[in-house]
């Protein structure tokens, strides 16, 4: 199943996702930036969770199996920059601009910000799209929702 996904995903010119693949895809993306670190924490695992409540309405078992799933797709995904500029490709801009502010929620779940994170989460959202102000503005965001 994540093979084939991941075959359409890396396509040369890949077909925007649907409404389940591009959660999925943007889930995995949650999941490689809380591994960052080395550490991937049950508050960041909860974080990961919560986001997926709020942003899709889903149940918490639901957005649990997502995250379930969205772990064993980051596990097999290419390297970060092809598996986000796939990502860029086939998901709309609004919906890439609010999972930055989703992956600082994430990156500050644990409390600690690391240079290898933040410096995952400017190219990131450079690869995604995203300008450094805008990306700024989003960890703002993120840590007062904190």
């Amino acid at each position: 199943m994540f093979a084939d996904f991941l075959k359409r995903l890396t396509a040369p010119a890949p077909e925007p996702l649907g409404a389940e693949d591009a959660r999925l895809a943007l889930a995995a993306l949650l999941v490689r930036v809380a591994r960052t670190d080395g550490h991937y924490d049950p508050e960041e695992r909860n974080r990961i969770d919560r986001i997926l409540v709020t942003r899709y309405g889903l149940t918490a078992p639901a957005a649990e199996d997502l995250r379930t799933r969205a772990e064993t797709l980051e596990a097999e995904a290419p390297d970060t920059v092809r598996f986000t500029r796939a990502i860029k490709d086939s998901v709309a801009y609004e919906d890439r601009a609010a999972v930055v502010e989703a992956l600082w929620s994430v990156v500050l779940a644990d409390g600690v910000r690391d240079d290898e994170e933040n410096a995952l989460l400017r190219l990131v959202a450079n690869l995604l799209g995203i300008s450094d102000m805008d990306s700024n503005l989003a960890r703002q965001r993120a840590e007062a929702a904190r």
